[in-house]
């Protein structure tokens, strides 16, 4: 009878190609790399799970991964298996460190404070088969040997997180109670974050005082409420100065909700240590 060979973890059988390649889809996952012991991944990670069922501990909260469940895991939050059931299986979707500073995935910025208190959420069939199409493209793209491999692999990516992004906006009544503050927080700052970046305007959406929602949300994001709003703005500003050549640095300015060019220029430079400009010309 021919030996079972041990199961490796697709995280530890292609860490060299993550590191190589940027974004890497992983089939065959059946728990953590690491069994029953914690394991913070130093990447950014979106698992899709198929079948059965894996309770954890997320830092020190209970998540879990199951069929139908996506999961969306920032760098260096301890996971740990509670229980899993022996048909366990996700697809991994693994992207190096180092490309979340890629100007055309400034969305996983964005995305941050709706997913690092709260990584998973549940899809319905429907949902799930649009994921797992878009999955099933970067697996094709994956296999063409071209040159621009990378950038398609970059742009499909984009598509999937804006396309979960969605899905969860949609399931914002299944939050969990203790997060509804921060997941509100998230989708009015969505709406609004060009003309409003004072804290007291989303306080008063949140029927809040000022001082107690900034408390709420630093507990509920490990961030503060000025914090998000910083990085929604970088974000943006980011995506557009590399993106959309068409547009002046003002009316980037103009876009964003700034008075004048001078403001945003101080603004940005404050916030990532370069001038738009210099960001634009990859200085």
């Amino acid at each position: 009878m021919k030996e079972k060979q041990p199961y490796t973890h697709p995280i530890t059988l292609y860490n060299q190609r993550i590191k190589e390649e940027g974004i890497v889809v992983l089939d065959n996952a059946r728990g953590l790399p690491t069994g029953n012991m914690p394991f913070a991944s130093p990447d950014y990670v979106i698992a899709i799970g198929h079948r059965g069922r894996m309770d954890l501990r997320y830092d020190d909260y209970p998540d879990y991964s199951e069929k139908h469940s996506v999961g969306v895991i920032f760098p260096n939050h301890a996971l740990t298996t509670v229980s899993k059931t022996d048909d366990y299986l996700a697809t991994l979707i693994v992207v190096d460190v180092s490309m979340l500073n890629d100007p055309m995935l400034q969305i996983i910025q964005q995305m941050r404070y709706r997913y690092e208190p709260h990584p998973c959420v549940k899809l319905d069939k429907h949902e799930y088969r649009m994921i797992m199409n878009v999955v099933e493209g970067m697996q094709e793209t994956s296999r063409i040997d071209i040159s621009d491999r990378r950038m398609l692999m970059v742009r499909q990516l984009e598509f999937l997180l804006r396309l979960l992004s969605y899905y969860r906006g949609k399931k914002l009544n299944e939050t969990p109670t203790g997060k509804r503050v921060s997941t509100q927080f998230h989708n009015d700052l969505a709406k609004h974050f060009r003309q409003h970046r004072d804290v007291g305007f989303y306080a008063q959406l949140a029927c809040l005082s000022a001082k107690h929602f900034s408390t709420v949300i630093k507990e509920e994001t490990g961030h503060t409420a000025t914090h998000w709003i910083h990085s929604q703005i970088v974000a943006e500003a980011k995506m557009l100065l590399h993106m959309r050549h068409d547009l002046t640095v003002q009316a980037i300015s103009d876009m964003l909700g700034f008075d004048e060019q001078a403001s945003f220029s101080r603004y940005f430079r404050r916030e990532t240590g370069i001038s738009p400009t210099e960001f634009r010309e990859g200085k």
